[in-house]
């Protein structure tokens, strides 16, 4: 399947995916999940951010590409892409926020603030990660009463494909796509 990014789609709806560190735009779990919301009629962006280290400069990546349509916008990340997301969440307001093995609590990178009208947020964590420790996330999702789902899965959550399209299209049709 053949992606493009996409910058101010003429869609009311955008799903705006960030990769992990160590991933790539179109990676395994951008492309199911993209798959996804293009079955509900959501344009989708994943920003390239390959060869960028520097967490802050992600985020004026994802601020200077974020769609600016006035529509339903929705920031997805894993890892340090979870991070990112939500971090520019104070300044996009995005309508949700699906949160792969989140980067919180990682030395070096931005404290995550808290996002202002609190969006609908999904968290879906591996027990077993060893990249982002579970604890960090955990307290996070509790302090901002942010869903956590816990899942026997490992950081790049590979074994719970499956899961994360079922959860993720939940979560899309929650926002009244």
């Amino acid at each position: 399947m053949r992606h493009k990014m996409v910058k101010n789609a003429p869609t009311k709806k955008t799903v705006v995916f960030s990769h992990g560190k160590e991933s790539g735009p179109w990676g395994i779990k951008i492309t199911r999940l993209a798959r996804v919301a293009q079955e509900l009629g959501f344009a989708v962006l994943s920003i390239d951010y390959r060869g960028v280290d520097d967490p802050l400069e992600r985020v004026r990546m994802l601020l200077a590409q974020c769609p600016a349509n006035g529509g339903l916008t929705v920031l997805a990340g894993s890892s340090m892409g979870g991070s990112v997301s939500l971090v520019a969440a104070e300044r996009i307001r995005p309508a949700g926020l699906f949160l792969m093995a989140p980067a919180i609590g990682i030395p070096g990178y931005p404290a995550v603030p808290p996002v202002p009208g609190a969006p609908p947020t999904v968290i879906v964590h591996g027990w077993d990660d060893d990249i982002v420790p579970p604890g960090p996330v955990i307290d996070y999702a509790r302090q901002h009463r942010a869903e956590l789902v816990m899942v026997p899965d490992g950081h790049t959550l590979e074994q719970s494909l499956d899961f994360l399209a079922y959860r993720f299209r939940h979560f899309l049709e929650s926002l009244g796509s």
